[in-house]
């Protein structure tokens, strides 16, 4: 009986890298599929290749030559057919001349290049056999050819050691191939139709097991605090507000109510448009629980969006009796020392903060309410962790606290249903009254001149402009992105020297990014250059241009984000997407529904992988593609079928269990992609 350690190849230091990919076994192995394939199928004469990837056939009259330079190699060839020649390179890899057969036809795979305007192909490999060549994620120090030798051998233990999970009945229903076939295809498929049947089967199981693993954990949920809240409550916040509020505000304040006063925690989605109002739900809920001598406790992605809750919450909450703090990464030893004892002692009736809310060390007096916002990576394990915080003040009780999450990304649904099946869902389907839409513009590089021209001319006469770059700095693989440094330069240099200008992205320190949001806030910037850091959270009313550099980088749903930050005033607002790539982002010029956006987006590109699942390691079931949209549906309609059915029992129980052992409780986890 083979184990990993016995694979030829696989000596104890490879043995150990491959480990620290999460590979531990023959399982994770087969389970480590790959990223890509390569068509070796299709055989291109010389005279038709373009630039990309080929597979050509041809002769070489003479043996590579080598030359060396500064401790590297190159070897330069050509290879040559009925329909023309053409240039070889291999960058250090010297022992090809040794390879490379002289005076008879050969098959060579490689990438064709333009360099002084002729074509190269460089790095070619010698192929024997044409067929469909897997490409993994690189293990460091291990071959390809070796990665894939090693897969071939471990396949013929595939029946031990990955038996058949699923139903006979229920593959027959949804015409599912078998697993070790799926595998199999996955790895070394023998067509397209294939590996389109294998990514099915492996999509399909990885689906089930989740949305059966979310019926499951639903139960889960603990009894939660009593908080009963009426409807003259709501009103109550309501007249406390600087606004009216929408109906769809109204309505979504109410589920939240009945939710506070049932016997089980509270686990509640609530889904809106860009500016729909969703945080004042959010204090909304603060609000009720506060009455009844409950704490609250919000938790956001990003200190920048943290501070802001906490900002408005200050403005708006603490005339209503309801203190409010801060706890950050960044709070100060004598501040955070000083918070964790007021919330301990329950002086604090609402925090905000970054994960520094689920770290060590701080404990809650009575966490009622639990809120977390624009979690886009987050899950069930991430919910749970903030709500655990709770319960163990509650000791002998047994009691949870409430959990809400708002999210701005829209999604279709369907779609939310599936990503956050543990949570009942509330939409709020309105925009408060008198928003004007955004006006959207894609420019061609063609016209980019004239719109930085338009740009300097809105800036002098008092406007406040966001500019978005997908890089902070230049990169070499990437010479046609323009970078947020070299933009900010020339923005100061050439274009706007007589205004100020900031720059902001990710990793920049908390205090100074905060110091150049306040500073762009209060007017005294006027253009702020940006990577997709202020895509939430970031509200500057008087800003009305936002324009986005290289947008056919960013996601629909993203540029939605961005194309929120502004329009949040009274003035007409402007988004200008650069691109010479215009297909899909033109979407954004016909609409301003951010889940008719979010739609074409999924459509576009799909639902990604909607779970990771530990096998041992960090190994994760990695399937190319992804699945589709009506896979989804197929799948949710399985997962009714065996929960309605008596007669489907029988199955019911052994996906249970399946999901049981996959998904162990502690380790579940809910992807958004």
């Amino acid at each position: 009986m083979k184990e990993l350690s016995d694979l030829k190849g696989l000596g104890p230091t490879r043995l150990n890298r491959m480990r620290a990919m999460g590979i531990c076994s023959l399982r994770d192995l087969l389970y480590f599929f790959p990223v890509r394939y390569e068509d070796q199928t299709h055989e291109t004469p010389i005279k038709d290749t373009g630039t990309g990837n080929y597979l050509v056939r041809g002769l070489l009259s003479e043996a590579p030559k080598i030359s060396y330079f500064h401790g590297s190699s190159r070897a330069t060839a050509i290879v040559r057919d009925e329909s023309g020649s053409l240039p070889l390179c291999w960058f250090n890899e010297p022992w090809v001349r040794q390879q490379m057969p002289v005076g008879r036809e050969i098959l060579l795979y490689g990438r064709v290049k333009e360099s002084n305007r002729r074509k190269i192909l460089y790095n070619p490999r010698l192929v024997t056999e044409k067929g469909w060549v897997p490409v993994y994620r690189a293990v460091r120090g291990l071959p390809a050819r070796t990665m894939r030798e090693m897969i071939r051998e471990a396949l013929n233990e595939a029946d031990r050691i990955c038996p058949e999970t699923l139903p006979r009945n229920l593959r027959e229903r949804y015409g599912l191939v078998e697993l070790k076939e799926a595998i199999c295809q996955l790895h070394f498929p023998q067509s397209p139709d294939m590996l389109k049947n294998a990514r099915r089967r492996i999509d399909f199981e990885n689906m089930l097991i989740y949305l059966t693993g979310v019926r499951l954990f639903r139960n889960w949920n603990r009894p939660g605090w009593d908080i009963p809240a009426s409807a003259e409550d709501c009103e109550s916040f309501w007249r406390s507000m600087p606004f009216s509020p929408t109906a769809a505000q109204k309505r979504v304040l109410k589920e939240i109510a009945g939710d506070l006063g049932k016997e089980r925690a509270m686990s509640r989605l609530v889904q809106g448009d860009v500016g729909c109002g969703k945080t004042a739900l959010a204090f909304g809920a603060i609000f009720l629980a506060a009455r009844k001598g409950f704490q609250s406790a919000m938790m956001a992605p990003t200190e920048i969006l943290a501070r802001q809750h906490f900002e408005n919450a200050s403005a708006q909450l603490e005339p209503l009796g309801i203190r409010c703090a801060l706890l950050t990464g960044s709070t100060r030893a004598a501040e955070r020392r000083r918070t964790l004892q007021a919330l301990a002692a329950g002086e604090i009736q609402a925090v905000f903060g970054t994960h520094a809310l689920i770290s060590e060390g701080v404990v809650y007096h009575r966490l009622g309410l639990v809120i977390t916002d624009e979690q886009h990576r987050f899950g069930v394990r991430q919910r749970s962790a903030l709500q655990e915080k709770g319960a163990e003040k509650a000791g002998q009780e047994g009691k949870a606290p409430h959990v809400l999450v708002m999210s701005a990304t829209p999604i279709p649904r369907t779609m939310a249903l599936i990503l956050y099946g543990d949570l009942d869902l509330s939409i709020v389907d309105e925009l408060p009254p008198g928003r004007k839409p955004v006006q959207t513009r894609v420019v061609p590089s063609t016209k980019r001149e004239a719109l930085y021209t338009y740009l300097r001319k809105e800036v002098l006469a008092g406007q406040q402009a966001y500019v978005v770059c997908p890089l902070v700095e230049d990169s070499e693989e990437m010479d046609d992105v323009v970078s947020a440094e070299k933009l900010f330069a020339e923005l100061q240099q050439r274009l706007l020297p007589e205004v100020r200008i900031g720059m902001t992205w990710g990793s920049q320190k908390s205090e100074e990014k905060a110091r150049i949001l306040h500073d762009f806030a209060s007017g005294d910037l006027r253009v702020l250059v940006a990577t997709t850091v202020i895509e939430v959270g970031v509200n500057v009313p008087s800003a009305t241009i936002m324009i986005v550099e290289n947008a056919e980088r960013f996601g629909l749903s993203q540029l939605h984000q961005l194309r929120g930050r502004v329009g949040r005033g009274d003035r007409e607002s402007w988004c200008f997407l650069c691109s010479d790539n215009s297909g899909k982002i033109r979407i954004l010029c016909e609409t301003g529904d951010g889940f008719e956006i979010a739609k074409k987006d999924l459509a576009i590109r799909g639902p990604g992988d909607l779970i990771g699942i530990r096998q041992s390691g960090e190994a994760a079931l990695n399937v190319p593609g992804g699945g589709d949209v009506l896979l989804l549906d197929e799948v949710q309609k399985c997962v009714r079928e065996l929960a309605e059915r008596e007669s489907l029992k029988e199955e019911r129980l052994r996906v249970e269990q399946l999901a049981r052992s996959v998904l162990d409780r502690r380790d579940f986890q809910i992807a958004r992609n």
